[in-house]
């Protein structure tokens, strides 16, 4: 299956980890800080490495905004990737509200603050 890196706002962790326990249930593999991140590691490090080994960039949306220096690093770095050519895809999930950055505006979100299955089947149906 594929590589997934669930970039979130530290103020929606538990449900970031619901939606990264449904996708490695679905038989994704999933990178996901409280889970990757251990004790005495190197956070840049740890966080290069998921994001150079992900296909998947899920942008988890929040009513606490998605513009926090780390959350913007995460989906910057895969928007850069992109654009140098690179198989990796940013699929927007509107998790707790909030809107899109500017500049990801024009792209298509999953919605799972109205309908978490119906969001996570169309997020499941992106990954492939």
């Amino acid at each position: 299956m594929s590589a997934v890196f669930v970039s979130h706002r530290i103020a929606d962790e538990v449900p970031a980890e619901k939606l990264a326990a449904e996708l490695r249930a679905a038989g994704h593999d999933v990178w996901l800080d409280t889970w990757e991140i251990g004790l005495g590691d190197s956070i840049v490090a740890k966080m290069n490495d998921g994001l150079s080994c992900s296909a998947y960039v899920v942008l988890c949306y929040s009513s606490a905004g998605t513009t926090s220096p780390w959350i913007s690093r995460e989906w910057m770095s895969a928007l850069a990737r992109q654009l140098d050519g690179a198989a990796v895809k940013i699929l927007p999930v509107q998790l707790t509200g909030g809107d899109p950055p500017a500049v990801l505006a024009d792209l298509k979100y999953a919605d799972l603050t109205t309908d978490w299955a119906g969001g996570l089947r169309a997020l499941l149906a992106a990954i492939r």
